[in-house]
């Protein structure tokens, strides 16, 4: 006797819900934007890069681009590792629209705070400022969901906070990061991620 399976087609049956890709449009669109500015090398770091003057005679698009255009090749591979862990760690916990609008907030958090609080910062690259932010932004979700996790990550970002505010980078960030680490930019970006969960907390109680 034979029996009949209705097999799915191998790229239907590992596809992936469609939930779970629009998720991960906002990670893939940074993912994507950092690396085809990578490829440009110091040509394209120089024109997206935040500086001051730039900014001041009319490109503002650096406020965008900072974020996304790094030191080298290792500065970039390093943040981007760090994004997709997060974009993993936070997957079923975080919408497109949370990550839109955390990453709307930490890099103006970012820039306003270098442009109004910290003139004498001549220029500043990479995604480490916001990412930051999105990690405040997920240990808040990870509380929401009763993960103690959350907490953790909550006094890891606090912690590293406050050493970096007293005595300077972490010890490796420089080497690992290749070039000089301007740790105000990650106290910014953190102030971006409580400012999204302020934001999220206010949508959630006018929702209620």
């Amino acid at each position: 006797m034979s029996v009949a399976v209705n097999r799915k087609p191998l790229w239907q049956a590992y596809r992936l819900p469609r939930e779970a890709l629009i998720r991960w449009v906002p990670v893939l669109v940074i993912v994507l934007a950092s690396l085809a500015l990578g490829l440009g090398e110091d040509e394209l770091r120089q024109w997206g890069r935040y500086e001051r003057e730039a900014l001041e005679s009319g490109e503002w698009w650096r406020l965008i681009t900072a974020h996304l255009v790094h030191l080298g090749w290792g500065h970039l591979w390093l943040n981007l590792a760090a994004l997709v862990m997060l974009a993993v760690l936070f997957d079923t916990l975080m919408t497109a629209a949370d990550w839109i609008l955390a990453s709307i907030l930490c890099a103006l958090s970012i820039d306003i705070g270098l442009y109004v609080l910290q003139p004498d910062v001549a220029w500043y690259v990479g995604l480490s400022g916001m990412l930051h932010g999105l990690m405040i932004v997920g240990a808040f979700a990870l509380i929401r969901a009763d993960a103690r996790l959350g907490y953790v990550l909550l006094l890891g970002v606090g912690g590293k906070m406050i050493w970096e505010q007293l005595v300077g980078p972490l010890p490796f960030s420089e080497s690992t990061s290749g070039g000089p680490v301007l740790v105000d930019a990650h106290l910014y970006g953190t102030i971006g991620g409580l400012l999204t969960q302020l934001v999220r907390m206010v949508q959630r109680r006018r929702l209620a």
